[in-house]
């Protein structure tokens, strides 16, 4: 299998265009789609959990055949499927609201669309990568896949916050509708992957099984996937209660409330852009457990204080730890790219992707129960203590020894010079 040859330099800008495009709009909706839960709906604590949930749920569904079905499928017909899903799903809430029957529960399918078409999308976007840049450009095309992604979260929070002042929560969502439909033709133009030529696959049970096994018993590979996922759940409650902090406990204006989560893309964006720099000087490995500590330290400080100082609070504490996460996943997903067998890529990047982005669901709900209980300040807090996992996480592997990850030479069937067997 493979792609068809057609200019790679040509190729890797349409995609990157296609996914700008459709990031731009999905961090308008970032936006728009909570206020909507929140000012049109009165959601409560626990609804904002659940939408918050469902955004993310079809990774635990999913997440694992996901890697299967893109190995199987022809990719650039899966990605367009995929983006005109969630261009429906998205159109589907302002068609509702205009026939005055949008409810919290049409909120919740909508999520649970968009979740099922983003694991297909990702797990194929991710796969299709590795294909079109060299081994020596990867990193350095990840990290610019990031900085596009900081850039998109800086200006469409802030954007999304003034147009949803202007014209109302609901009608902002058919921005994301319309990026999805960019998306979906920029990447109709892309080569389609060649079908396998074997006639007898593996069963998807097996294949599944292949790839799993190799993620968890990799020395490396297993704890960078465990510190994604506990800092995934951190991320999973600040979704799920960021809008609800500041409207309901900061006292935030719609306006104010897309800026302040437009500074995620600040931090994203240092951290996208300094990546390179602090891995070579420094090595993978030790800049990727600086980058878990520093992500603990932005987590603790983003619900700290009222006001003014709470504002402040919550924009540092955000870029600090948006910096520190998008280092940690820029280096941990140039090396699944580079130390995962061609045949595996696929299966490895859903397995990988179904047990961390599957805690985002888990974090946004269970913050969502415990806000009701105990409020959204007061949840952000306790959840700092996931946060403290993802560097003890790293120290308690091989990677504390390391200085590249690339370093750690492994493989199921022999030792290489710095690994060690799994018994």
């Amino acid at each position: 299998m493979g792609i068809d040859s057609g200019g790679g330099a040509a190729v890797f800008w349409r995609w990157w265009t296609a996914g700008t495009t459709s990031a731009v709009g999905s961090a308008v909706s970032a936006v728009a789609l909570p206020l909507t839960a929140l000012t049109v709906l009165d959601a409560s604590a626990f609804e904002m959990g659940l939408i918050a949930a469902a955004g993310y749920v079809a990774w635990i569904v999913i997440g694992l055949p996901a890697g299967v079905l893109v190995q199987r499928l022809p990719m650039r017909t899966v990605q367009v499927a995929a983006d005109l899903a969630r261009a429906a799903a998205v159109a589907s809430v302002p068609l509702a609201w205009w026939l005055d029957r949008l409810t919290v529960v049409q909120l919740v399918i909508v999520a649970l669309v968009t979740s099922f078409a983003n694991v297909l999308f990702d797990v194929a976007n991710s796969t299709f990568l590795p294909s079109i840049v060299s081994k020596e450009q990867l990193q350095s095309r990840n990290s610019l896949t990031s900085g596009a992604h900081a850039t998109t979260q800086l200006g469409g929070p802030s954007v999304g916050g003034l147009v949803v002042q202007v014209l109302g929560a609901v009608p902002t969502l058919l921005v994301d509708a319309a990026s999805y439909l960019v998306s979906a033709l920029l990447l109709r133009t892309l080569p389609e992957r060649r079908p396998e030529t074997a006639d007898r696959r593996p069963p998807m049970r097996e294949m599944i099984r292949e790839g799993w096994r190799f993620v968890v018993r990799h020395p490396v590979m297993g704890p960078c996937m465990w510190a994604a996922t506990a800092v995934n759940t951190v991320c999973g409650a600040q979704h799920a209660l960021y809008a609800l902090y500041l409207v309901r406990e900061l006292h935030a204006e719609p306006g104010l409330v897309g800026l302040l989560l437009a500074v995620e893309g600040v931090g994203t964006l240092i951290g996208a852009a300094l990546t390179s720099r602090f891995t070579s000087r420094f090595g993978t490995a030790r800049t990727l457990v600086a980058a878990g500590f520093v992500s603990v330290a932005g987590a603790l400080v983003i619900p700290l204080g009222g006001g003014w100082q709470g504002f402040a609070a919550f924009a540092a504490g955000n870029v600090v730890f948006a910096a520190g996460v998008v280092v940690l996943s820029v280096v941990t997903r140039t090396y699944r790219q580079l130390a995962s067998p061609p045949e595996l890529l696929a299966r490895v990047m859903a397995t990988v992707r179904f047990v961390s982005w599957g805690a985002i669901p888990v974090g946004g709900l269970v913050a969502g129960v415990v806000a009701g209980l105990l409020g959204a300040r007061a949840t952000l807090l306790i959840f700092v203590v996931a946060a403290v996992c993802v560097p003890l996480v790293l120290l308690a592997s091989p990677v504390r020894r390391l200085r590249d990850l690339t370093d750690f030479e492994w493989s199921e069937e022999a030792v290489g010079s710095r690994g060690v067997p799994i018994t």
